[in-house]
């Protein structure tokens, strides 16, 4: 389970800048046990193999973002090493959610289906989630149509009909259009 993405070195004793990638960004509070996974591209990875354990010694909200300082993190260089990690929980650690919500790292690696006309059309696949675009969070997905573009979907439950984590996809009633607005 993806918390955070660090960005950037922040200050000069070690400390990091991170995208905030949780609903729950008041668990930091409850964490100290953290895991840095390098580059990864599954937002639902499992924490295992590659991972590295951190203990997180402080953290602050900043700017959008959350900052957050390592033990044994105490330089610029060391903190700059840092940049691209993702700080990970292992899934049964998760804060269990209410039923129909679904944790945005989940989505990645999802297929998008358009049921709103007689047939599903297989819109691509989820490669991110985009919660800077505004009030609504957007998918990032890579088309399944020769061209291999971005397309950019709101996830609004107004069009989410359904969300099926253990297959891998995602069903949403697009409005017409919507698909072919970036060609």
């Amino acid at each position: 389970m993806w918390l955070a993405r660090i960005k950037r070195t922040q200050g000069r004793k070690g400390e990091v800048f991170a995208e905030v990638l949780t609903d729950f960004p008041e668990k930091f509070s409850d964490r100290r046990q953290l895991w840095l996974l390098k580059g990864t591209s599954a937002g639902s990875a499992d924490v295992s193999g590659n991972a590295r354990e951190v203990t997180l010694k402080h953290h602050w909200m900043h700017k959008g973002g959350v900052v957050l300082h390592f033990a044994g993190v105490g330089s610029i260089s060391a903190a700059e090493e840092l940049t691209g990690f993702i700080v990970a929980i292992p899934r049964a650690q998760r804060t269990q959610l209410k039923e129909g919500d679904v944790y945005i790292g989940d989505l990645i690696g999802c297929t998008l289906l358009d049921v709103a006309g007689k047939e599903p059309l297989t819109v691509g696949e989820i490669e991110d989630v985009d919660r800077s675009a505004g009030p609504v969070a957007m998918l990032v997905v890579k088309s399944s149509q020769r061209t291999k573009e971005e397309i950019l979907v709101p996830f609004a439950k107004a069009y989410l009909r359904r969300v099926d984590v253990d297959a891998k996809y995602v069903e949403m009633a697009l409005p017409e259009g919507l698909v072919d607005l970036n060609s």
